[in-house]
Parts: structure tokens; C-alpha cells; sequence
């Protein structure tokens, strides 16, 4: 999360972003409105650096 919210290019263009963490195995991370990343729907849990590398492609 550090990655995200240290980019100033990515906190302009992001109106509001969450990451919901619960029991269960469910991790989602969600930014305008959209979902990004469902660890329910891949399997895995994100790598390192991933979820900044799909937050900058979505945001292009």
C-alpha cells in the first residue's frame, strides 16, 4: 500500500480506492468504484509491487 499511496501521479487521479481484508480468504482491492484485484477469483494472494502495476495500467 505504501507504493500506491507515496505516488503523488497515482493519488491525483485516484478519487478513492479500498482494500478489503476479512476471514475467509477474501482480499479485494477496489479504486473508483472498480474492482481491480479479487484474491477469491485468482487463487492467490498479490505479489509484491502488483497491485501498483494494476492500479497504473487501469488508470491509463
Amino acid at each position: 500500500m505504501t507504493e500506491i499511496l507515496s505516488d503523488e501521479n497515482l493519488e491525483r487521479q485516484i478519487e478513492a480506492f479500498s482494500l478489503v481484508p476479512s476471514d475467509g480468504g477474501k482480499f479485494e482491492f477496489s479504486a473508483n468504484g472498480e474492482l481491480l484485484y479479487s484474491k477469491l477469483r485468482t487463487g492467490r494472494h498479490v505479489e509484491p509491487g502488483e497491485l501498483r502495476k494494476i492500479l497504473t495500467h487501469h488508470l491509463k
